[in-house]
């Protein structure tokens, strides 16, 4: 019997796609990552076909590839040994929402943002926001701790992840953490989950916390001449006291693009050059965020902000967001070889970061466009590539902005993670001797070494 027959004997003939055409769109994800085609993608629809399929692929030696939506952007859901695709896309369900105990059960393939929706609907809140959150689901989420504008004020993914069923090769499924918001009963094996990119096994189910949604939500856009001035608005406005949910940073070479395009509103008082962005959004329960918006707004005209244009309805508030979150795809526009690295510095840095990228930029002789959560120091950094800027250089420059991260404090990957894309940098950030204990971590959840192989962890001496 072929893997193919066997996989559609676990979740139906028309569950499991085989053949080039079929297996072309689960050969890639959004990263730039080259394509691996799996042998067969299992399309799940429920917790025991997942185990049936774990089952088969100790008993056969066959690798798993977990999988969500296949927006992931550093190659983690590429079945580079082939095998099986473990799709949870169908698994998209919400099981259930506690409204007293505020929490919800849902399955891994639940889009964020239907998520968010269906919370919302209740008078409740759930903070992830990635750029992606209206395609991305919240296994693939879990996979990457993913964490989005909110994360200044509310965290990432990691903090809201109370418990989840973790789908074992072989066919274990264990049932880790709780649904309690506080336990400390042995060791955080759900932290450890989270944001391991799929190497340890596949998440079939997730309970995650909510919050009590608040009730006013204000916003504003502020210019500055630069990105260093705007960098000491935002430790400005912290130095206050304020706690903004958001403040997204913009750079100049971002904003003329979107300019260029039409994807920006124009300011009252266009400037000669292009400038910097700054994008403020506080949120409350009481009437006190309207106070706190325009106390915000004086801090950032303090910090010589060149002009402020606050969102004088609920509208245009969506409407700053709806073109902030087009970003990345109004740059491929412009830029169809751009490559994308998602780096965090400590906030602080941020400023001597984008002097560092100038300085890359010159030497590479490439257009370099970042932006980013500024409150958190999670920067996207996008090399502007053309075609006649060789591989070698292309790696040799990646490398030069990973190295700048990590010497300033940082590290490689915010929310992204590590896939198979940054994968030869590892060595940057983590010794040896981390990596080892690492390995050893990844041997204890799946010693026959099947699952999603090839991603996070270098097999050897890093350099």
């Amino acid at each position: 019997m072929t893997l193919q027959e066997k996989v559609a004997g676990i979740v139906g003939a028309k569950r499991a796609l085989y053949g080039e055409p079929a297996l072309d769109e689960y050969a890639l994800d959004e990263s730039d990552c080259a394509p691996h085609r799996p042998d067969v993608v299992a399309l799940l629809e429920s917790e025991d076909e997942l185990i049936e399929l774990l089952k088969l692929s100790a008993l056969d030696g066959i690798p798993i590839t977990p999988r969500g939506t296949g927006t992931g952007k550093a190659g983690g859901s590429i079945p580079l040994a082939g095998g099986i695709v473990v799709s949870c896309e169908r698994m998209n369900g919400l099981i259930d929402i506690d409204e007293r105990n505020l929490i919800a059960r849902v399955q891994p393939g639940i889009v964020t943002g239907s998520l968010q929706t269906a919370v919302e609907s209740v008078g409740l809140f759930y903070p992830p926001d990635p750029a992606s959150l209206e395609s991305c689901s919240l296994g693939g989420n879990v996979a990457t701790n993913a964490g989005g504008p909110r994360a200044f004020k509310y965290g990432v993914t990691r903090e809201y992840v109370l418990g989840l069923n973790l789908g074992l090769i072989g066919g274990e499924v264990l049932s880790l953490g709780r649904q309690t918001i506080k336990g400390v009963t042995g060791l955080d094996t759900v932290a450890l989950v989270v944001g391991s990119e799929g190497i340890l096994g596949v998440a079939s189910e997730v309970v995650v916390k909510l919050l009590p949604l608040p009730r006013s939500v204000a916003a504003f856009v502020a210019r500055f001449a630069d990105e260093a001035t705007a960098v000491d608005a935002v430790g400005n406005i912290i130095a206050a006291g304020h706690r903004p949910r958001t403040m997204e940073l913009l750079d100049r070479r971002v904003v003329e693009i979107l300019g260029r395009d039409g994807s920006w509103p124009r300011l009252s008082a266009p400037s000669a050059s292009p400038s910097a962005l700054l994008l403020v959004e506080l949120d409350g329960h009481d009437s006190g965020v309207e106070d706190a918006l325009l106390s915000t707004a004086k801090v950032c005209e303090a910090a010589r902000a060149e002009e402020i244009i606050i969102a004088t309805d609920e509208n245009q508030r969506r409407r700053f967001w709806q073109m902030r979150r087009e970003v990345s795809r109004v740059l491929k526009r412009y830029h169809p070889q751009k490559v994308s690295e998602d780096i965090v510095v400590p906030p602080a840095a941020m400023a001597e970061m984008y002097r560092r990228l100038d300085q890359a930029a010159c030497e590479f002789g490439v257009a370099i466009a970042a932006y980013g959560h500024a409150g958190d120091g999670n920067l996207h950094v996008n090399i502007l590539a053309e075609a006649s800027l060789a591989a070698a250089d292309l790696q040799k420059l990646r490398r030069s902005i990973l190295e700048n991260a990590v010497n300033l404090g940082g590290c490689l990957s915010g929310e992204h993670g590590i896939g198979i894309s940054k994968l030869p940098f590892v060595g940057l950030e983590h010794g040896q001797s981390a990596l080892a204990v690492q390995r050893s971590i990844k041997k204890a959840f799946d010693p026959m070494g099947l699952m999603n192989p090839g991603k996070v962890l270098p097999p050897g001496q890093q350099t």
